[in-house]
């Protein structure tokens, strides 16, 4: 069988964790249980019934969506409102998506979507490519629900694949609390920043590098979090983790292989390299018995006679599992399963009583970990690597806050870590890397400056 590394020794639980796990829990339980009022022709304000749960963002195929969430459009709809309770601010939804398709033009599609965050005041990434689009963006929910409907106009992008997570308190906090200040470090601690939205053009909206990849045309079979213990617990399923080392080393499924790999670049090599697959050989392999299912894979690197493995792969959310799944099916794997909605819809759904997960699931964006519920995690990011760390890489003599960590500690040289202190300090005087300049020379600011007072009424 593969190697599997094994995980990291259990992280150590300090008091503040838990402090900081049970709050955000809450916060998760909150979210689920908020309501809006829905009304119908024979509405009755008194009655008990009148309150119903809104349905939340689902990852499900476009076709199992039979009805429209409102009568109007293509509405998807929220499981908070923006009004707040006795004038609070607004809750914050924070949804991931995404969508293969033919999209040649993508590149016309930028500055309408950027101005709508911007005026809406959605904060977060989105990318667009020839491939569809992939995005994770935060906001009051209207304005999320807005952003979405406005992509799924195009009937290209219809039918998104999304994963709406909750915000924490203090999240919330720091977000509306900077809202009406400068913006220059607002946010600094949660998901997004409210004032900023990165609407970019690329190639891929993941990248990996591989033309066989094609799911516009196929992928493997999709599996539910319901069903997804029964399939890895099967000792004849190959199950392949394919995220990166870094993701990986935090938490994992149980039996699961660890490609060890530093980008999703490296995973085509590595499937050639692991199943000795050439073009001649995975032609042979690629035929079924007559039962139509392999037979177990007692060493993967054995006889290339041998019969390809039933695969189950699962990542973060779901969009890399579909480019791997497309690209094994271009090799000849014919038995190619994945976790429908990622990590993230299976601890959203399955009870931690009966989870096969361990450890935490680590996002990209400032919560940096998650775990079951999505409640928050106990990780934090190093700036230095963009790496998360524990609890108890933190009282490493090698972690320096802002600087270096012990996963990045030994390829920094002494002038990196020092220009990392540089930053470090600019930002804990300023509140922004590079001064009160924001990157820009300070003659050349107060040259401007001096310019545009000359030209100011003397008045003034």
């Amino acid at each position: 069988m593969l190697p599997s590394p094994p995980l990291a020794a259990a992280l150590s639980k300090t008091a503040a964790a838990a402090t900081r796990r049970a709050a955000t829990a809450a916060a998760s339980v909150a979210v689920h249980l908020l309501v809006l009022p829905v009304r119908s022709p024979t509405h009755n304000p008194s009655a008990p019934g009148s309150l119903i749960p809104r349905r939340r963002f689902g990852h499900m195929p476009q076709e199992e969506r039979t009805a429209p969430l409102a009568p109007l459009g293509r509405h998807f709809a929220v499981a908070v409102g923006d009004g707040g309770v006795d004038g609070e601010a607004p809750a914050l939804v924070v949804v991931s998506f995404y969508r293969f398709a033919d999209f040649p033009d993508h590149a016309a599609f930028r500055r309408p979507l950027k101005e709508l965050c911007e005026e809406l005041r959605v904060s977060g990434g989105i990318i667009l490519a020839p491939e569809g689009i992939n995005g994770s963006i935060c906001g009051t929910p209207s304005a999320v629900d807005k952003v979405l409907n406005f992509i799924q106009e195009d009937d290209r992008l219809k039918g998104l694949r999304m994963i709406q997570s909750p915000v924490t308190p203090e999240d919330e906090a720091i977000h509306h609390g900077h809202t009406s200040q400068s913006p220059v470090g607002a946010g600094d601690d949660a998901p997004f920043r409210w004032d900023h939205v990165r609407v970019k053009l690329k190639k891929e909206i993941v990248t990996f590098g591989d033309p066989g990849a094609m799911p516009t045309k196929m992928v493997g079979k999709y599996v539910k979090p319901k069903d997804w213990n029964a399939l890895i617990s099967d000792p004849d399923t190959v199950v392949i983790d394919v995220r990166n080392m870094y993701e990986i080393r935090i938490g994992k499924f149980k039996r699961a292989v660890d490609p060890c790999t530093n980008s999703f670049r490296e995973f085509p090599t590595w499937v050639d390299d692991q199943f000795e697959l050439v073009e001649s050989d995975t032609r042979e392999s690629g035929v079924n018995n007559n039962n139509g299912v392999g037979q177990p894979a007692e060493d993967l690197n054995a006889s290339k006679s041998k019969q390809l493995p039933r695969v189950a792969m699962y990542c973060t959310g779901g969009i890399r599992c579909e480019k791997a799944s497309s690209f094994l099916l271009s090799k000849g794997f014919k038995e190619v399963y994945h976790l429908e909605g990622g990590i993230l819809k299976y601890l959203e759904e399955i009870p931690k009583a009966e989870s096969l997960w361990e450890g935490e699931c680590f996002v990209f964006d400032k919560r940096v970990s998650v775990e079951h519920g999505l409640a928050q995690g106990t990780h934090k990011l190093c700036y230095g690597c963009k790496q998360p760390v524990s609890d108890e890489d933190m009282e490493s003599p090698e972690w320096e806050y802002g600087v270096s960590c012990p996963y990045c500690f030994a390829t920094k040289s002494e002038e990196e870590k020092e220009r990392a202190r540089a930053r470090q300090r600019q930002f804990e005087t300023w509140g922004v890397i590079g001064g009160p300049d924001k990157g820009r020379s300070s003659k050349r600011h107060d040259a401007k400056d001096a310019a545009e007072a000359k030209q100011l009424p003397n008045s003034i």
